[in-house]
């Protein structure tokens, strides 16, 4: 059953998969198109959510999280064994945030929604953990885990501590491939490689700019679009840097001062260590 309080919000949209990837893209209950995470005008109330993907034969609905409203998700990704449990180090996240607890379309994951603040606007991320306050929305299936709470549970300290957690442990990952194999192939024959993989067709979205995939969100739609760059490339960052800057995703931001670097070779940095 899905929490009372979050029914009350008109921040509902539908949603339905792309093609046959995992890409769950959001859909506007009022006009049944294309919504977008920060445009109130493309959510709709619980009602009407449910209304429009029953009639429309859509996937499901979703929850938008935004800045004014006192939740936080955190997703779980690929956390149920092969025999139906939850692996350790996911059970040990439910037990700790003790809240609304449900399982995601797909079975094997999990979404967690807690009343709490990130430190940081946005959200966070590191491998199989996301979290988010804003910018985002969450599939809501009310399909609650068994032994959890059907109530969405302050858990400020919780969260807290999740996400101290998550920072130390991705300090400690490798900082970067030592030394990238080199790839023979051309730039543009990587390219064509590319769009003719089976993931061709988001590949060929993320190198033509749009991020629409990712509900406008430029960061998420970059580190995409890296992390495909970094497979075909074996992690290596300055050609990484190259390629992305033929993109059509490349802008002023990629060479904007961040933290005694830039945006785009930290964004390229993450990529490297997670596929490490």
């Amino acid at each position: 059953m899905i929490p009372r309080e979050l029914q009350d919000y008109n921040q509902w949209v539908c949603w339905t998969r792309v093609d046959r990837t995992r890409t769950k893209l959001p859909i506007c209950p009022a006009t049944c198109k294309s919504a977008s995470c920060t445009d109130p005008a493309t959510w709709g109330n619980y009602q009407q959510a449910q209304a429009t993907a029953s009639r429309r034969r859509l996937d499901g609905i979703g929850f938008v999280f935004t800045s004014e409203d006192p939740y936080t998700g955190v997703d779980l990704d690929y956390c149920r064994t092969i025999r139906g449990e939850l692996e350790p180090w996911a059970s040990e996240i439910v037990k700790r945030l003790n809240s609304y607890t449900e399982w995601s379309p797909s079975g094997e994951g999990l979404h967690i929604l807690v009343k709490a603040s990130l430190p940081t606007c946005g959200g966070r991320r590191t491998r199989g953990i996301e979290i988010y306050s804003s910018g985002r929305y969450f599939t809501i299936t009310g399909d609650l885990l068994d032994q959890t709470p059907s109530t969405i549970e302050d858990r400020q300290a919780e969260v807290h501590d999740l996400v101290a957690a998550l920072d130390r442990q991705s300090q400690r990952q490798p900082e970067l491939l030592k030394t990238p194999t080199p790839v023979a192939q051309t730039d543009e024959e990587l390219i064509r490689r590319a769009r003719d993989a089976k993931n061709g067709a988001k590949f060929q979205k993320l190198w033509a700019g749009d991020t629409s995939d990712y509900c406008g969100d430029h960061s998420r739609a970059d580190a995409a679009l890296c992390s495909l760059l970094a497979y075909y490339t074996n992690g290596d960052q300055g050609r990484i840097d190259r390629l992305f800057r033929s993109s059509g995703l490349y802008r002023k931001k990629w060479d904007r001062p961040t933290a005694g670097s830039t945006y785009g070779s930290i964004t390229i940095q993450a990529v490297v260590r997670s596929a490490t």
